[in-house]
């Protein structure tokens, strides 16, 4: 088993390894391009973004700043939009559903290391992966922790870690960040009614 196989599947790797380097290496490279690109050349910032990511989804956007390990583990469904500062540590999948929102500065961090010293001295590290389902929105400064999966719809307050899986249609938020409520019809009423209001103007 190459060290990639024993990365991705969860196991402990040697992050020092040649090949493992050399794809960080690409991912350096890439968005040191693309956090450099003419911010309106859409055209040229999307197909390199197609280049670093394993899946690009239709209408998804990375604001600048933005960086990543590999790139190649990460998966974006379509209308994502992942706003300024964003650091994706993608050593396991994190793979993201469509018409997710990402607030700045929010970090997925998959990368974990041994509790024991000793191991983690010998430079042995594992990961695992991160999921965002379709809908959730993560505010500024979020943390997603290795591991976790924030269900459908579910919304994270700014500045919260989140440690744990959060359920589908909540509002979580601290740190550790916890479920506050449910998602309610009454939210649904109060901002199609505003939305309503928009339309009729």
């Amino acid at each position: 088993m190459t060290e990639l196989e024993r990365m991705l599947s969860g196991r402990l790797y040697d992050a020092g390894d040649e090949a493992l380097a050399a794809a960080r290496d690409r991912a350096k490279k890439l968005t040191w391009r693309y956090n450099q690109m003419d911010p309106t050349d859409y055209e040229s910032r999307t197909a390199l973004l197609r280049e670093l990511l394993g899946h690009l989804g239709e209408n998804s956007w990375i604001e600048p700043s933005f960086r990543c390990d590999y790139g190649a583990h990460i998966t974006l469904g379509d209308h994502v939009f992942i706003n300024y500062d964003c650091i994706f540590l993608d050593v396991a999948h994190i793979t993201i559903g469509d018409r997710v929102l990402i607030g700045p500065r929010a970090g997925l961090y998959t990368a974990g290391h041994p509790i024991a010293p000793e191991v983690r001295d010998a430079g042995l590290e594992y990961g695992l992966p991160i999921t965002l389902e379709d809908s959730v929105w993560l505010g500024g400064n979020v943390v997603v922790c290795p591991g976790v999966t924030i269900g459908r719809n579910s919304v994270i307050a700014a500045g919260s870690v989140v440690t744990k899986d959060i359920p589908p249609n909540v509002i979580a938020a601290g740190t550790p960040c916890r479920v506050l409520r449910p998602i309610t019809d009454a939210d649904r009423e109060k901002w199609e009614a505003a939305q309503q209001e928009y339309h009729s103007r």
